[in-house]
């Protein structure tokens, strides 16, 4: 079969290959030096990678990573499928806190009451420097939410401002957002949008010299507990806490302010909408109150919810994540549960329990294609699946 194989054109043969599952194709990389590298190709491998959970692909089959071979992150999100991990604590700290976190490349960025704090990430992955790299501050209260751009860091306070932070200096401008506590922020292409106890959104234009000039205030007579930008620049979406009547979903014109579509109309008096993420342009999922994550269809033929997984035991889902094609991870508030989720099933693939003994929620979580970050009420764990030697079991 080798010499017959390896007479074929080169094209051909890594076209045959695509096709073969990887039990045969490790077989075949026993046969010989030449059909070990032609089965270790990217090209080989793609096409299983699309149908993997967690490996860098989109649904569009828009590869975003680079630097690591596709082989081995299909051999990963087999550990992500399976549970098999290691479970690590990266921080502890003595005061119960609501913290964010999230990574940006060899960064890690987490709130520390009114800081934001970035830690340096080892080059395994699985640990971190513990001083930290540069201390964000600017904020009398605790930072709520926060988000890293190229070069800025948006963060939201309990003291009602805005803090905007160059990433690599210490330049930093604050302004007064909202009357109340500022729950959250986005922020793409010079333009921030930020929700607030005090029941408005603000659309904020962002220039070079970090001026920021409100350019909407809209009431939405609820709280707002998240919001996010559509990655077309065209719209964003506000999650609120439900207390009313309307839906607690809308999605608001981003250059007038006005109301372009509410999203749902079963939702329950109190089901409040926690953590919002555009998949697509086309594509949002949400999370809250009411332990449901919901996928919505945001196209004006469709517009709305065509699929729903429900967490359960029944917790609040403070916090999710989609790795832009099948997996979702979420975070629940009971006992630092976090689940993963295939969106081809309808029920939990895996969970994790990140804090027994004691009961805290999971905040805040981020996954690359190796490893998921979570933040707790008094430290920072992760879970590292590039590892099968000694296995975490999920619950």
């Amino acid at each position: 079969m080798g010499p017959v194989l390896l007479q074929l054109p080169e094209e051909i043969l890594l076209l045959i290959l695509s096709y073969v599952d990887r039990q045969a194709l490790g077989r075949l990389a026993q046969v010989c030096r030449k059909l070990r590298h032609f089965s270790s190709r990217d090209s080989v491998w793609r096409r299983q990678a699309r149908r993997c959970l967690n490996t860098g692909f989109l649904q569009q089959g828009t590869d975003t990573i680079s630097g690591i071979p596709v082989k081995e992150r299909v051999r990963v999100s087999q550990n992500w499928k399976n549970g098999c991990c290691q479970r690590h604590t990266l921080l502890k700290w003595k005061r119960n806190l609501m913290p964010w976190l999230q990574v940006d490349g060899d960064l890690l960025y987490l709130t520390q009451a009114e800081e934001i704090r970035a830690y340096q990430l080892r080059p395994s992955g699985s640990g971190l420097h513990r001083r930290p790299y540069t201390v964000f501050m600017g904020h009398q209260e605790d930072v709520c939410h926060f988000v890293v751009t190229n070069s800025h860091i948006i963060s939201g306070g309990g003291d009602g401002k805005i803090v905007l932070h160059k990433v690599h200096s210490s330049v930093s401008v604050q302004f007064n957002a909202h009357e109340q506590d500022v729950n959250c922020v986005d922020c793409h292409g010079g333009i921030i949008v930020s929700g607030s106890r005090d029941r408005t959104a603000r659309v904020w234009s962002l220039s070079s010299n970090m001026d920021a000039q409100c350019l909407h205030t809209i009431q939405t007579d609820d709280r707002v507990w998240s919001i996010a930008i559509n990655p077309l620049l065209s719209s964003f979406v506000t999650g609120t806490a439900c207390c009313l009547h309307t839906s607690p979903l809308r999605i608001w014109d981003l250059q007038s302010g006005q109301l372009m579509n509410c999203l749902g109309t079963e939702f329950k008096r109190g089901a409040g909408v926690l953590d919002v993420c555009y998949e697509t342009p086309s594509t949002l999922l949400s999370c809250g109150y009411d332990t449901y994550i919901r996928y919505w269809d945001l196209r004006a033929s469709t517009r709305r919810c065509v699929k729903e997984w429900e967490e359960p035991h029944d917790s609040v889902l403070y916090c999710m994540q989609s790795d832009g094609n099948h997996m979702i991870a979420t975070g629940s508030s009971h006992y630092g549960v976090v689940r993963l989720w295939d969106k081809r099933m309808s029920h939990c693939l895996q969970s994790y329990s990140l804090s027994s003994p004691t009961s805290s929620p999971v905040y805040c979580l981020h996954f690359n294609t190796s490893r998921l970050y979570a933040a707790l009420a008094t430290s920072l764990q992760v879970l590292d699946f590039t590892v099968s030697s000694q296995q975490f079991r999920p619950l």
